[in-house]
């Protein structure tokens, strides 16, 4: 299909509309092209970051750069660079591959996402031409490398409550910045800094591009942390330095839009990354658990054992579908902003921003599966699990940052639940009109219709229900709270997670869907047994999520009605759970790795 052939589809509309599986991307589908990229960082981790792990957690001078200089020799930093700055010009879910890939590389992944993310991205998507082609290129090669400065020692999830100040010079030339940033990765190494200051007394603030050799910067030494210890993380100070006129990048108080935007972004990559991870701790667990012998036998016989690999590849297996489903989407909403002559600019930022709920939800369910699978990969290690001298101790602590990092889980949840609520008052998202339909349909006797055996009927029911379950807890809790929902977080978070899960079942669904069109059934065992074992997780969450948001706001009779329709949506064939793992665990056992 042309792409403005394409069926649009609006971000958060997922609640209320049915996807086929012909409409979304799997990560199956990935072209010769993408895979030799990926192979390529594969490549490149296991010849340059791999055996120098302890090097790089150490600190060594000058090895990261060296390490950025390598990956921008090979192309990695400039992936999704258009071609005439120099890089590859690859669409979104290309460069989703890339952040997935390099994700297994612990600080070296953080290193990388930083720059090619929230330290190259402004520029390349608010900066002026002179400004882009004057940096973009040399960020591009890795010969610059980038670091973003937002968060300050008050200034945390609330960004714009900055303190740092930048000030016109007597002359007219400069602005002065004055100020202090924290938690800033690559901050050591840095050549290009993308900086956040109110100009005076402006309630919002201003971006600036501040090359470091411009003078008034100092930095104390680098952070301790729990893990990621090979990033850069510096405290930078500003003191009066002198900034052009010409580096404000965009729009003077624009600062604060542009921080969210490129954060939308950086939220769906780090949810790349984490699966990333997340596949390199399940090999790394399958393959102990095939040489362990414990009373004379392997321990990936026992099926404790089996049941957290199976676990953790479920997990795994169901936010990837997720994650490169909402990437299409958003590649999509590019080619029909760019078909209907949008600058290709504009495009990117107004397509991610299309798709900032998906975008939210996917940096919750990345980051805590991945804190799920280095949990269970350091029990499956036992003892050793807990030893610095084997490879859990990295992945374990590396992995704690996720939940924090481009917004805390608890902000995103807030936000999944804010942005669907603020499209449906702006006429963009109709939320009202289903939820209200919901609403009639549990004063009316349910229509079973007519059974449907065919594969995947079950599913699909079930998903149509889970979404009336979300709609119908989301519509009431909006009735009756009206303004003074906003206040009531864990509320807002039990919708949240009831929405969420909504979006990565059904997207796993869709994923098996399309496999089984493409190979046949008896070829995807794995995935269908997956895809069950998720939504058997899925149905009992919405369920406590839904009950406890309904125990918290309504009472008597209203509450009784939605607790019977709760129940009713929430209704799920008995499906042998145990049975599905221990298949899904025999592929990873026969495979000695990841092998979805």
């Amino acid at each position: 299909m042309e792409a403005t052939d394409k069926k649009t589809i609006k971000g958060g509309e997922f609640l209320i509309t049915e996807t086929t599986y012909q409409e979304v991307f799997i990560p199956e589908e990935f072209d010769e092209e993408q895979k030799m990229i990926a192979q390529t960082c594969r490549d490149f981790l296991a010849a340059e970051v791999f055996p120098n792990l302890d090097r790089i957690d150490a600190q060594e001078e000058g090895l990261m750069p060296s390490l950025m200089d390598k990956a921008g020799e090979l192309g990695i930093l400039g992936v999704s660079i258009p071609e005439v700055y120099g890089g590859f010009g690859k669409d979104f879910n290309t460069s989703m591959l890339v952040a997935d890939v390099v994700g297994a590389g612990h600080s070296f992944a953080v290193a990388l996402s930083a720059h090619t993310g929230i330290g190259t991205l402004p520029i390349l998507y608010y900066g002026t031409d002179e400004q882009k082609n004057k940096y973009i290129p040399k960020l591009a090669t890795g010969e610059w490398k980038a670091a973003y400065c937002l968060t300050e020692p008050n200034s945390g999830s609330d960004a714009n409550s900055g303190k740092t100040k930048a000030k016109l010079s007597a002359d007219g030339k400069h602005y002065l910045i004055n100020g202090q940033k924290m938690w800033i990765t690559n901050g050591g190494f840095a050549d290009i800094f993308i900086v956040f200051a109110k100009i005076d007394d402006d309630a919002n603030l201003t971006a600036f591009i501040v090359e470091r050799e411009f003078g008034g910067i100092t930095m104390n030494p680098e952070e301790h942390k729990m893990g990621i210890k090979g990033s850069s993380t510096r405290q930078v100070f500003f003191n009066d330095c002198p900034v052009p006129v010409e580096n404000m990048l965009s729009e003077r108080q624009n600062g604060f839009k542009i921080a969210v935007n490129i954060l939308n972004i950086g939220r769906i990559k780090l949810a790349a990354a984490a699966i990333g991870a997340s596949k390199a701790v399940i090999d790394t667990a399958v393959n102990y658990s095939n040489e362990r012998i414990q009373f004379d036998r392997q321990i990936s016989k026992y099926g404790a054992i089996r049941y957290k690999l199976a676990e953790m590849a479920t997990k795994v297996y169901a936010v990837e579908s997720a994650n490169y489903r909402a990437g299409q989407n958003i590649d999509d909403a590019y080619e029909t902003l760019v078909a209907g002559g949008m600058d290709a600019g504009k495009a990117k930022l107004k397509s991610t921003e299309q798709f900032a709920v998906e975008c939210a939800i996917l940096k919750v369910w990345g980051s805590e599966v991945l804190d799920y699978v280095v949990d269970e990969g350091v029990q499956i290690y036992g003892g050793m699990g807990f030893s610095a001298e084997a490879p859990m101790d990295r992945a374990y602590r590396d992995a704690r940052i996720n939940r924090i990092f481009e917004g805390t889980n608890e902000i995103n949840r807030l936000l999944t639940v804010d942005m669907m609520l603020k499209r449906a008052m702006k006429g963009e998202l109709d939320l009202m009109t289903p939820a209200t339909a919901v609403a009639a349909e549990l004063m009316s006797i349910p229509d079973f219709g007519e059974e449907d055996d065919t594969l995947f009927a079950a599913e699909k029911k079930i998903i149509k229900n889970l979404k009336k379950a979300t709609l119908m807890v989301a519509g009431a809790a909006v009735q009756k709270l009206m303004m003074s929902l906003s206040k009531e977080q864990e509320i807002l978070m039990n919708i949240a997670d009831m929405a969420s899960y909504v979006y990565v079942a059904e997207s796993a669904m869709l994923r098996t869907e399309k496999l089984v069109s493409l190979r046949g059934e008896a070829a995807c065992e794995g995935q269908l047994n997956m895809m069950r074992i998720y939504f058997v997780e899925a149905v009992d969450a919405i369920q406590k999520a839904g009950k406890e948001a309904l125990w918290a706001f309504a009472e008597g009779d209203e509450q009784r009605m939605m607790m019977v329709g709760l129940r009713r949506f929430t209704k799920m064939e008995a499906f042998n759970v145990k049975d599905a793992r221990q298949k899904v665990a025999q592929q990873l056992i026969a495979a000695n790795k990841y092998c979805y």
